[in-house]
């Protein structure tokens, strides 16, 4: 049996590639067709660097592998609006993470299995952080590292923020569930799919009684949701073929979750 922690969940696809949103079932709204949309994020800080920025490397003790940049060209319905073109400016980078005030980071890009460790580097740098705002997150490339983070924010009660034009898909969506408070705009989207394993096989490959769905259903409760609502979660995820993606709107995750 392959450990769930090695599933790999990405939605980094080639830029050539069509995606296809599958019309959710039983009365959900029909979601048409996804395009692939890659954008670059302004550096306003690179001409105009404050004196008291904390520099990334600095507060990660050097640790070079830490410092690898996000892939932002990952697939979305949309490209964001213009308010989202830049993650605005930041007083210090962590990997995906961009520190806006004392309260506020926002977040645009994959995990890694350098991004719990970026993340524990930022809290210790700014201890008053209390909103998570989720601006692009394609998903996660280490999802042993993406549940880790997961509980992280969690364990710092941050809350997590979908914004207007905000995009989380894959095991981003995994992050959103993790905050203590949740919120998103009326526009936001959630982009799920079945994991897959390293052989390829996915969720439904698997026997339902098979322990490898363990983790996901304890996280899913973990997260607040009761057996049958997390069961019904990760029937609806593996519902997509890994490589296919399925968009849900904020009302669609009200109906597992407590948004506020």
């Amino acid at each position: 049996m392959i450990s769930p922690t090695a599933f790999l969940r990405t939605l980094v696809i080639a830029a050539s590639a069509a995606v296809l949103a599958f019309a959710p079932a039983q009365a959900q709204q029909v979601v048409t067709v996804t395009t692939t949309v890659s954008w670059t994020y302004a550096d306003e800080d690179a001409d105009n660097a404050e004196p008291d920025a904390i520099d990334e490397q600095a507060a990660l003790l050097g640790d070079e592998g830490l410092s690898g940049d996000a892939d932002l060209a990952a697939t979305r319905r949309y490209a964001p609006g213009a308010t989202l073109a830049t993650l605005g400016r930041a007083q210090a980078r962590f990997g995906p993470f961009a520190v806006i005030d004392a309260a506020t980071v926002r977040m645009a890009g994959d995990v890694t299995s350098a991004t719990p460790r970026q993340f524990a580097a930022m809290l210790a740098a700014f201890p008053g952080l209390k909103q998570l705002e989720m601006v692009d997150c394609p998903g996660s490339l280490d999802e042993e590292a993406n549940l880790a983070l997961a509980r992280a924010i969690r364990r710092a009660g941050l809350e997590t923020i979908v914004p207007a034009g905000g995009s989380v898909r894959s095991g981003a969506v995994e992050l959103w569930l993790a905050g203590a408070v949740r919120r998103a705009a009326p526009d936001a989207e959630f982009g799920v799919h079945s994991w897959a394993d390293e052989t390829g096989r996915e969720a439904n490959d698997y026997a339902p009684s098979d322990p490898v769905h363990t983790e996901y259903l304890g996280y899913y409760r973990e997260m607040g949701m009761d057996d049958a609502t997390a069961r019904a979660f990760y029937a609806l995820t593996n519902s997509t073929p890994f490589n296919e993606v399925r968009y849900l709107s904020r009302d669609d995750m009200m109906r597992f979750v407590t948004l506020n």
